[in-house]
């Protein structure tokens, strides 16, 4: 392939438009698990199945993740959305299905986990029909919300994703409010409900026996997350969440993500919604596309 380094904007998508959130909100939070099971460690490193303690890293998701963060939501009446790749529907279907039950939102996350790769367009859109086959045939459930596996993308990928109606995606990085894509072709893509690094739990919560990353507690996660929360409420934003149950659904973490949530469900002048609500009201609010 040939790399096009000519110096321009690389998302050509326009600014996020001005619209006010509901009900007089300040801003917006979105809440977004990322059920990846085992698939966080064999979509990208197939030699891994091979590796149960590995990969029970995200086995942890349906034997204890899955149900403990249902509890959380319960505990706190809130509704979540819950990014499931086919493979993780199809290997613990029993699983995933008190999600639905439980009135939250499914949404679309690949098939195995793999990271899209633009050189390899046939495996990035079986990954997508794969993984709405798999929602389909196991939950019911015919998504309208996208999130990346290993939070990558591309314009043929970006096009896909609106032919096969899903209409939001949450990946990328580059902005503290929703806007719309603009394919390569000129035509409008999918909204994209943008994505806060600061609020991935993978990156302060979870290590492996091999990997010397560390491993942060209350006392750093606590204060980073109020400290970015309050700047994107000021600045009238969304502040969305990228969770993990393997991660969150961890005894310290699902108690201090219930501290954090706990604090924002309690203010007035926050809108909690799923990412199919903020799409919604995007539509319904913002400049046309």
């Amino acid at each position: 392939m040939t790399y096009d380094l000519s110096p321009r904007p690389l998302n050509p998508a326009p600014s996020a438009p001005h619209f006010d959130w509901p009900h007089g909100k300040k801003s917006a939070l979105f809440i977004g698990f990322d059920v990846d099971a085992e698939t966080a460690w064999i979509g990208n490193n197939h030699a891994n199945v091979d590796r149960m303690v590995t990969t029970s890293l995200g086995g942890y998701d349906a034997r204890v993740g899955i149900a403990k963060i249902l509890d959380l939501m319960d505990v706190l009446n809130l509704k979540a959305t819950f990014f499931i790749p086919g493979w993780t529907a199809e290997a613990h279907t029993a699983a995933c299905e008190p999600i639905v039950r439980a009135g939250h939102e499914i949404a679309h996350h690949g098939y195995l986990h793999k990271c899209p790769d633009r050189n390899k367009l046939d495996e990035a859109r079986e990954e997508i029909d794969r993984g709405l086959a798999a929602l389909k045939s196991r939950l019911g459930v015919t998504p309208v919300g996208y999130r990346a596996p290993s939070g990558e993308n591309f314009p043929e990928l970006l096009a896909y994703l609106s032919e096969r109606g899903l209409r939001y995606s949450s990946s990328f990085r580059d902005d503290i409010r929703p806007y719309r894509h603009k394919l390569a072709d000129g035509r409008p893509g999918p909204v994209e409900i943008p994505v806060n690094y600061a609020f991935d739990d993978w990156n302060f919560g979870i290590t492996s026996r091999l990997d010397g990353r560390p491993l942060f507690g209350r006392d750093t996660i606590l204060p980073l997350w109020r400290e970015e929360f309050a700047g994107t409420h000021e600045w009238g934003g969304v502040s969305t969440l990228v969770l993990h149950p393997q991660v969150s659904g961890r005894p310290m973490r699902w108690r201090i993500l219930h501290d954090f949530l706990a604090e924002i469900a309690a203010r007035d002048d926050v809108w909690i919604a799923t990412g199919a609500e903020i799409l919604a009201h995007y539509e319904a609010s913002a400049a046309p596309a």
